[in-house]
């Protein structure tokens, strides 16, 4: 009898085992699958559809009611970079990001410079995720970083910090960097650090969204006429 009952307990461990090896290999075929999607989609997204999706990711932002962008922090920015970031992997992991970048000139907002990143990393790490940032540009010296029409290097070029957040932040007005950096991710990740990431700017999307070749100083110092499809972003602003 004891060796009947030891093996079926045998039995039922090596099916729970092979129960949770079935469901590991559906979840890194599923994961797989999803790399080369989420990339791809990041890749594809016309020049227009991530203007208006920066606007939404900002009024989304404003909205949050407990870690909400203090309105003085937003009242005192000198610019804005707006990115959305795709992680994915399974042990080696890719990233790609776009977004915008604006900057108060004498006339308002400017229009915006596109910009991107990406990236491979290899470590234990597994899933899929999309990031939302919200970099606020605390002085010149952040925004002629991004001016350059180059790459800039978070935490090198600029000094970095996480933004303070909700109503109790709204006395705190005065800086401690350069940038401030707000995220919302959704997936499996733990999150997206920004210390040490490169972004650079996109010349060719610019090319395509104001009809010629204009550099990122021009555009953010005002001297290029913002585009009537940048009003959405404008107004959110």
């Amino acid at each position: 009898m004891r060796s009947l009952a030891n093996s079926f307990a045998h039995t039922s461990v090596q099916r729970r085992k092979s129960e949770r090896s079935c469901t590991m290999m559906k979840k890194l075929f599923a994961i797989l699958a999803i790399v080369p999607l989420a990339l791809a989609s990041v890749r594809a997204a016309t020049e227009q559809a991530i203007v208006d999706h920066s606007a939404s990711i900002i009024r989304e932002f404003r909205a949050l009611p407990e870690h909400q962008i203090p309105r003085s922090v937003l009242r005192h920015a000198r610019g804005l970079a707006v990115m959305s970031v795709v992680k994915a992997g399974f042990i080696f992991s890719a990233k790609g990001g776009h977004g915008v970048v604006v900057a108060r000139t004498g006339h308002g907002w400017s229009g915006p410079s596109f910009v991107g990143t990406g990236g491979a990393g290899w470590g234990l790490q597994i899933g899929a995720e999309m990031t939302d940032f919200v970099i606020v540009l605390n002085n010149w010296d952040a925004v002629r970083a991004f001016s350059r029409g180059g790459n800039v290097t978070i935490g090198a070029d600029v000094s970095a910090a996480a933004g303070p957040v909700g109503r109790a932040a709204e006395a705190d007005v005065t800086p401690t960097a350069a940038i401030y950096t707000y995220s919302r991710s959704k997936g499996l990740f733990a999150g997206i650090s920004l210390e040490g990431a490169v972004i650079g700017t996109r010349k060719e999307a610019n090319a395509r969204y104001y009809g010629r070749v204009v550099g990122a100083s021009d555009i953010l110092h005002g001297r290029v006429a913002p585009p009537a499809g940048a009003g959405r972003l404008r107004s959110a602003l």
